[in-house]
């Protein structure tokens, strides 16, 4: 015989939700880009208690009506006045208890890679916007509110993994880049300094990962040749052309 039940979708006949402890959910957008050959972050300095003054990563609660994906997107676009709705993925959720001061609060995490953020314009409770070095973040010679520094460090783990297995690499860069450029991105993200001719080697070797455009960069105040311009190749779609553990250890060879 089988029980009986109320629609699909509908609450159990007597649930009582008041037995349990209420919680907010809040969203915390990542957004990292390159500029001058640096890994920076984008962070709003808080307008207003808690943490006052100190800076943060954009973000804030979840209204009742919409999606996280919705909550994201606005609270950045509020905060900082970047757009970035189409990049957006979640990585990570933070629950721990006492994370934040005012109540029990449960946030999801969301990463965009961008190459070019645009105008940034603080809003709503944020009293300032800028990029910030992620140097100074994770070394701590800049203090971040709530568990932000937590955050910031998974998103970065997360980009560094995603640098081996997908194309992120081209996020950083133009639709047309340098080789040097495109180095530049891995040895940002993962923090070692990678050989040229190996890298080259590893992006121009084999077809698919870089096709020449025939022209080349603006020429530097250094003078010499400008650099070769390529663009991104289909091969990025199922990886990247170099690994963490490979790259350290060509790394090491080549100091012998």
């Amino acid at each position: 015989m089988k029980t009986k039940t109320g629609p699909t979708g509908a609450a159990p006949a007597g649930y009582d939700p008041s037995r349990f402890p209420p919680f907010a959910v809040t969203v915390d957008v990542v957004i990292l880009t390159m500029t001058e050959g640096t890994l920076k972050v984008l962070l709003v300095r808080r307008g207003e208690a808690p943490f006052e003054g100190m800076w943060a990563i954009p973000g804030g609660f979840k209204r009742p009506a919409e999606t996280l994906d919705e909550a994201a997107k606005r609270e950045l676009a509020e905060e900082t006045g970047v757009d970035a709705a189409r990049l957006l993925t979640q990585f990570g959720a933070y629950g721990d208890p006492g994370r934040d001061p005012r109540m029990n609060v449960v946030t999801v995490g969301y990463l965009a890679v961008l190459r070019d953020v645009g105008a940034i314009v603080a809003g709503t409770d944020a009293a300032d916007a800028r990029l910030t070095p992620v140097a100074d973040v994770l070394d701590r010679s800049l203090d971040l509110a709530f568990d932000h520094r937590t955050i910031l460090r998974d998103a970065i783990e997360r980009v560094r993994v995603e640098l081996e297995v997908t194309g992120i690499a081209t996020a950083f860069v133009g639709p047309t880049f340098t080789l040097a450029e495109l180095r530049t991105v891995y040895e940002a993200v993962w923090g070692i300094q990678l050989d040229a001719a190996n890298f080259r080697r590893s992006v121009v070797a084999e077809e698919g990962w870089v096709i020449p455009t025939g022209r080349r960069a603006q020429p530097g105040s250094a003078g010499g040749r400008p650099a070769a311009l390529y663009r991104a190749g289909a091969a990025w779609k199922d990886g990247g052309p170099i690994h963490r553990l490979q790259a350290a250890n060509r790394r090491e060879g080549a100091r012998v």
